[in-house]
């Protein structure tokens, strides 16, 4: 490896109870470059970030953290902070109801003996917001910020404690097209500034746009590093490296069965949030049929998701009027409970969140929407349930060592399918995808798609929610267009095109 390192990592080994999470991996990073991490979920990207940052200590892993040709053992965040490495996560570790400049200086406070000198803070504060040339107040309440400015202020937290290599791990998995633009943006701009950034990302494009240098992992591996300036970063390649094999065609193929049964539609369906004061959803009308897949565009903030959750029992109270039908007789569900004795899944875009119950295995997830079929008198069936998970687990190639394992500890992709397993045993003639493959690799997505294709296939009718534009034009057989809480226009998949689906999306 280069003597010219700023960091390098050598033959790092991490084994946790029954799993080798990391095995003799290598790589080194270069002075203000852009290095890349690359691989399938549960490849060891984020695991090796956290050996690096010192949330795994000194210790607890094999191997040798070499940082400014100095051999390292941190013993947790804090040491590897004081050396000039700062790492952002996907979820943001940001104090909601505090100020902008109370996070960014928040546990490195500038006091004047036993107190806090607020003036000064808010001085670094606003220093540190120009060099991510984030324009607001710094005096505002974090929570009233959108996900891509608390993104920035994650980076100027980092950069206000002199960070010299900055770790992003997925750090545009929540954000729209606009904020990934930014946040890239301003990325290269650090660069130029002399900072170092290791980026993980599952979205390729992004890799190739604003790398120097990839390294690809799989299976808790090193597997190769590529250098963009010699030509070898391009999405075959990447791709062919990170799933062991060429995948041809990102999105498999089916055949798109016309059917004109409608299952379900909607006319003239409103929703008023009474927290935001404001209408939500207005006027808006489709249908979906039988066996197909209707994909739903439109940019951040367009009222797709609350299209979706309004419809699956009205969950966040909105006010809702218009009519609903369900295989052509009329609908409306007053629960999510309701939604689903009637036929309707929905799998949430935040799986973690609001999917899954996390600290619980994959069995007990897997039947949680559908206990009623295991009860006999108030008691679970504890043998069928087994019985039910390990088919599901079977069937969805649900990667995990057993059913009892606990749904924290499995990759991103297999967390999708076991959400996806949950509703499918729930028997839903109607299944609503909210950003069904957000936050997974590319291919954990083929995974995805091919059950959705299977699924339709056999007669179920999907509705899909998506911000890739591939993805909807990959996937759909229709295709809806979201603005402003209104449909905009309405597509054949065929005749359908990003441009045209843009154009609509901000009309």
């Amino acid at each position: 490896m280069s003597q010219q390192a700023i960091l390098e990592m050598r033959s790092i080994t991490k084994n946790f109870p029954g799993v080798k999470a990391l095995s003799d991996v290598s790589f080194s990073v270069a002075p203000g470059e852009i290095h890349c991490l690359v691989g399938e979920n549960g490849a060891g990207k984020s695991t090796l970030m956290k050996v690096l940052s010192g949330v795994y200590p000194h210790g607890t892993f094999e191997g040798d953290i070499v940082y400014n040709g100095t051999p390292q053992r941190f013993r947790g965040i804090a040491d590897s902070e004081k050396a000039g490495i700062a790492i952002i996560y996907q979820e943001l570790a940001l104090v909601p109801e505090m100020t902008v400049y109370e996070n960014i200086l928040l546990g490195n406070e500038i006091r004047r003996g036993l107190r806090i000198d607020w003036n000064e803070t808010i001085k670094r504060a606003k220093e540190a917001l120009a060099r991510v040339k984030l324009d607001v107040d710094p005096e505002a309440k974090v929570k009233d910020l959108g996900v891509g400015k608390q993104q920035l202020v994650e980076i100027a937290k980092a950069l206000s404690r002199d960070a010299k290599l900055l770790i992003l791990d997925e750090p545009t998995a929540a954000l729209n097209e606009s904020d990934c633009d930014n946040l890239l943006e301003i990325i290269q701009g650090l660069k130029r500034h002399g900072v170092t950034s290791i980026m993980i990302s599952h979205k390729l494009k992004e890799v190739i746009r604003i790398a120097d240098t990839v390294t690809v992992l799989r299976d808790g591996k090193t597997i190769c590093t590529l250098s963009a300036g010699r030509g070898e970063v391009t999405e075959p390649a990447l791709i062919n490296h990170m799933v062991g094999r060429e995948i041809d065609d990102v999105f498999p193929k089916r055949a798109h069965v016309r059917s004109d049964e409608v299952v379900f539609e909607a006319k003239g369906w409103n929703a008023y949030d009474p927290k935001l004061g404001r209408a939500v959803l207005r006027d808006v009308s489709f249908n979906v049929k039988r066996g197909e897949i209707v994909g739903f565009a439109g940019l951040m903030g367009s009222g797709r998701t609350e299209l979706a959750r309004s419809l699956f029992g009205n969950p966040d109270g909105y006010r809702v009027s218009g009519e609903l039908y369900l295989e052509g007789k009329s609908a409306r569900f007053d629960s999510p409970t309701a939604a689903i004795r009637s036929g309707l899944a929905y799998a949430t875009e935040d799986r973690k969140g609001n999917g899954l119950v996390l600290i619980q295995d994959v069995r007990q997830n897997i039947t949680l929407a559908n206990l009623r079929a295991l009860a006999a008198r108030g008691v679970i069936d504890e043998n069928a349930e087994i019985k039910v998970a390990n088919q599901y687990r079977e069937s969805l190639h649900i990667k995990t060592p057993s059913i009892d394992q606990k749904v924290v500890n499995l990759s991103g992709g297999n967390q999708q399918k076991v959400s996806v397993a949950k509703w499918l045993y729930a028997g839903p003639r109607l299944l609503i995808l909210d950003e069904p493959t957000r936050g997974i690799d590319v291919g954990a997505k083929y995974e995805i798609y091919t059950i959705m294709n299977g699924l339709v296939e056999r007669g179920m009718s999907i509705i899909m929610i998506s911000s890739e534009l591939p993805e909807v034009l990959g996937m759909s057989d229709r295709v809806y267009v979201v603005s402003q809480g209104r449909v905009t226009g309405e597509l054949p998949v065929a005749e359908a095109d990003q441009e045209t689906i843009m154009r609509m999306a901000t009309s």
